[in-house]
């Protein structure tokens, strides 16, 4: 079935990215991209936020322009096997196709409860028809449950707020976004969904979730019960490695590739949400990151080096959010920072920088309305690029240009 080329499993933002890369930089010969959705491939962050339309979901690139481009769409169609020797992949209808080289974009999955099945009442995010029976629940004033004070929980909470929903927004840990968020823009997060209406439940344990024909019922672990219409688990999500596992790829927290999205197969390359790669600026520490900047980056590396080139990934780590009108950019990793710095961008806008014992700048944090924070974040990366060691006293003075201090 077809002739050896460039093959992509996944047609989210990554894959889709990385098959026209391949098109922009030159390649003439065939292009596939596998998809195991029926739909056109799409966006994925409109879906948790508030006023995208499930109907309306944004297609990363119109139908036609896959043709124009020459590549090869399937939908619908799933990868079983990936035979490394013969350098071909078996789908799950019997069919074969054979590559040259490689690129996984097999994207994450929603981690859930063990036990608990998702059904009528009990639901997780990532595919539109999940996201369209979540605003069902939603546009009926019902009473949402949501499980994770993440940023798919958050998100999800402001807008069931926004379409009229009750809501209680349940976290485990002792405040919402525990992970790579500074707790005082966390904070300030959380007291904004509160204003809004949403009750959010923080440092309880879960005790038994159970659902019937009319609702789902939540026993905390402190003996409240929180009954509701429906239920939002959103406790985070896996990388999906089952066939670079298969494959006997290495692994580490998702697909482990080196500086270059290349597998521990030389002609395999990985990208996006499934694999995990080094970070040039914190000393090669391995992550993975779950971010539609970072799949779409990756993406056009990984079709320079599926062409033989050698184009490291040393992008800094960033990824936002949004949550009614306030906008949360992060660019860099504060874990190892022992100092922070407040700047003031505005009454509704603040940043914080995050230096270690030396005065290197390792990331910033900024909350703020639209995009009030969003230029001094995308400076502050720039430094924390070139590991920059600022004056704190200019970071915290607004009327200092962050450009100045490149």
């Amino acid at each position: 079935m077809g002739s050896s080329g460039m093959v992509i499993v996944g047609a989210g933002e990554a894959g889709v990215r990385a098959a026209f890369a391949l098109r922009e930089q030159g390649y003439q010969g065939t292009v596939t991209l596998i998809g195991d959705e029926t739909h056109l491939p799409y966006e994925r962050p409109p879906l948790s936020k508030t006023g995208a339309e499930a109907e309306s979901v944004r297609p990363i690139a119109a139908e036609a322009r896959f043709a124009e481009a020459g590549i090869t769409l399937f939908r619908g169609r799933k990868v079983k096997v990936i035979d490394t020797a013969g350098h071909t992949l078996a789908l799950g209808d019997g069919d074969s196709l054979p590559y040259e080289r490689l690129l996984l974009a097999t994207g994450a999955s929603p981690r859930r409860l063990p036990g608990l099945e998702c059904g009528t009442r009990v639901h997780v995010l990532r595919t539109v028809e999940q996201a369209a029976a979540i605003r069902e629940v939603m546009r009926h004033g019902r009473h949402l449950a949501i499980l994770g004070g993440g940023f798919i929980g958050l998100e999800l909470a402001a807008m069931g707020r926004a379409l009229g929903a009750t809501v209680t927004l349940i976290e485990v840990q002792p405040r919402v976004l525990m992970r790579g968020v500074p707790e005082p823009l966390a904070l300030a997060l959380q007291t904004r969904h509160q204003a809004e209406g949403v009750n959010i439940i923080c440092g309880v344990g879960i005790e038994t979730i159970t659902e019937n024909d009319t609702s789902v019922s939540i026993a905390l672990a402190d003996g409240r019960r929180i009954a509701a219409d429906a239920l939002v688990v959103g406790i985070g999500a896996e990388p999906n490695t089952m066939l670079a596992a298969g494959a006997g790829l290495a692994l580490e927290n998702g697909i482990a590739v080196d500086d270059h999205l290349r597998t521990s197969d030389p002609d395999i390359f990985a990208a996006g949400d499934c694999c995990s790669y080094p970070v040039a600026v914190y000393g090669g520490r391995r992550v993975r990151l779950e971010s539609w900047r970072n799949a779409q980056e990756q993406g056009n590396v990984a079709a320079a080096n599926m062409l033989g080139k050698a184009e490291a990934f040393d992008a800094v780590p960033w990824f936002w959010s949004d949550q009614y009108d306030l906008t949360l950019q992060v660019a860099g990793l504060s874990d190892g920072a022992t100092a922070t710095v407040s700047r003031s961008v505005s009454t509704e806008a603040e940043i914080l920088f995050h230096l270690d014992a030396d005065g290197r700048l390792l990331a910033a944090s900024g909350l703020g309305p639209g995009g009030a924070v969003a230029r001094d974040i995308r400076l502050a990366e720039m430094l924390v690029a070139r590991r920059a060691h600022p004056d704190p006293s200019a970071l915290a003075d607004p009327s200092v240009k962050l450009k100045s201090l490149l």
